[in-house]
């Protein structure tokens, strides 16, 4: 879910970056571009303009994409691809090409609150000066606490708040800390809120992750030893071979299918762009060829998971959210969710995510924190939570669980050891369970560096190092 593919005409990168460095354009003429245009697969997107940074950004779903200008009536993204808007006779604007593709213009009648460009803003006139607030009770089934009676720093989070209301970590939607039980810290910044429902990207996978532990405790999926492909009869995949015939649940839960797919590398079959714009990412996952031993490599796949999710459903024969409201959200009070499970290209550019508000994704944080307890209730069995917080591959350079990553971050040169959701742009779910301590961000930072782990190693984490 990291490639951003709105647009895919390339220049030379010394030609842009020419152009990026001598082309300007005013914030008024960039309020020329706004609007509602076509977008690829049927879609649409939104074009405007930034008062903040004088940028134009395209906008799709919830996610932001920077265009620099290079020259009249040209912009490059992050990738140094191209979007030329055209003009009528008049000079109007009426639609733009992307490589060979021509979409128009559908409204000019968008609007943009002012708020979506500043993190925060003062009421009083004067520079944004943080003043902590208990969260609120909600009756959602997280208990508030005071952040004095927490251990953790309050000055520390007063400084990173300020910091973030002045713009130095920009993309960071939200932040939250459970600490000892007690949600005692919650801020949302931008136009995001307490009721916004966030997507999740990649973090989605730790929820599928759940599912399939709920699915086998329930006997939909007998073995988590059980073959892939026994779920598809009939089904002769492409490169068939002895070895694909014996990938199971686990090497899917542990990114270990031996399959041609990894994120990693720019030329791997298994292209998570070339998936999506397929017409069923279940089959171009499977259709692969194999390249190592089921169990071997730790490779990061997307179409591991999406795989899993269209296993559970047949086992179950219930749609995954449907399966997911049943045995997980309702069982702990979340009732507010979005999750279109449908791999294939109509998703292209949603990727088949979860979205949830960020209170919700720290009850789910918590409930793992606790063993897969929910106020005192086994939502996901215990051997499951502990069988997806230890290692059994390497990914990226990073231990890995079930669809878990099992990460450190360190502060000041203490070293905290933690089991984290994490997703494109920012959205992370942080278990840290020496600290008794859920940490929660959603963010913007898509295909970028997200501030996120930075904040944490900065202004969560040394609160423990004098207690170590």
């Amino acid at each position: 879910m990291r490639h951003f593919t709105i647009f895919l005409l390339t220049l030379l990168s010394s030609l842009a970056a020419l152009s990026q460095s001598k082309y300007r354009v005013s914030y008024h003429d960039l309020k020329a571009y706004e609007g509602l245009y076509e977008y690829a697969n049927h879609s649409t997107l939104k074009i405007a303009a930034s008062p903040k940074d004088t940028l134009l950004y395209a906008i799709i779903n919830q996610s932001r994409y920077p265009l620099r200008p290079s020259g009249r009536d040209s912009f490059l993204n992050n990738s140094n691809e191209l979007i030329h808007f055209l003009r009528k006779p008049d000079y109007q604007i009426w639609g733009y090409t992307a490589d060979k593709d021509t979409f128009k213009l559908l409204s000019k009648a968008v609007l943009f609150p002012e708020k979506m460009w500043y993190p925060k803003q003062s009421t009083s006139g004067k520079p944004y000066q943080y003043r902590y607030q208990q969260p609120a009770t909600l009756h959602d089934g997280l208990a508030t606490g005071y952040i004095q009676n927490s251990g953790l720093d309050a000055a520390l989070l007063s400084d990173m708040m300020n910091k973030i209301g002045a713009g130095k970590y920009p993309g960071v939607h939200s932040m939250l800390i459970i600490k000892n039980g007690q949600l005692v810290f919650e801020e949302y910044f931008y136009e995001y809120t307490i009721d916004s429902l966030h997507e999740l990207r990649s973090a989605s996978k730790s929820f599928v992750s759940a599912l399939t532990g709920l699915a086998i405790q329930k006997g939909y999926i007998k073995s988590k030893n059980n073959a892939v492909l026994s779920y598809f009869p009939g089904y002769v995949p492409a490169n068939n071979s002895p070895l694909k015939q014996k990938i199971t649940v686990e090497h899917l839960l542990t990114n270990q299918s031996g399959l041609d797919c990894d994120i990693s590398n720019p030329k791997s079959e298994g292209n998570e762009t070339k998936m999506n714009y397929s017409d069923d990412w279940v089959k171009f996952t499977l259709d692969l060829p194999m390249i190592d031993t089921p169990g071997g490599k730790g490779m990061y796949c997307s179409g591991n998971p999406i795989t899993l999710g269209r296993i559970i459903e047949k086992a179950s024969g219930r749609p995954l959210p449907a399966f997911a409201q049943e045995n997980l959200f309702t069982p702990m009070g979340i009732t507010h969710f979005k999750w279109n499970f449908k791999p294939d290209k109509s998703n292209a550019e949603d990727f088949c995510q979860l979205y949830l508000s960020p209170r919700d994704m720290a009850k789910f944080g918590l409930m793992y924190l606790n063993g897969g307890k929910w106020h005192g209730k086994q939502i996901v069995p215990q051997n499951w939570v502990t069988a997806s917080g230890s290692k059994h591959s390497v990914v990226q350079g990073v231990n890995y669980g079930y669809l878990w990553w099992l990460k450190y971050l360190d502060a000041n040169g203490v070293r905290y050891n933690s089991i984290a959701a994490q997703g494109n742009g920012g959205q992370k779910i942080y278990l840290f369970p020496a600290q008794d301590m859920v940490v929660v961000t959603t963010g913007g930072n898509y295909n970028s560096q997200s501030p996120s782990d930075e904040l944490i190693q900065t202004y969560i984490l040394p609160s423990f190092n004098k207690k170590l």
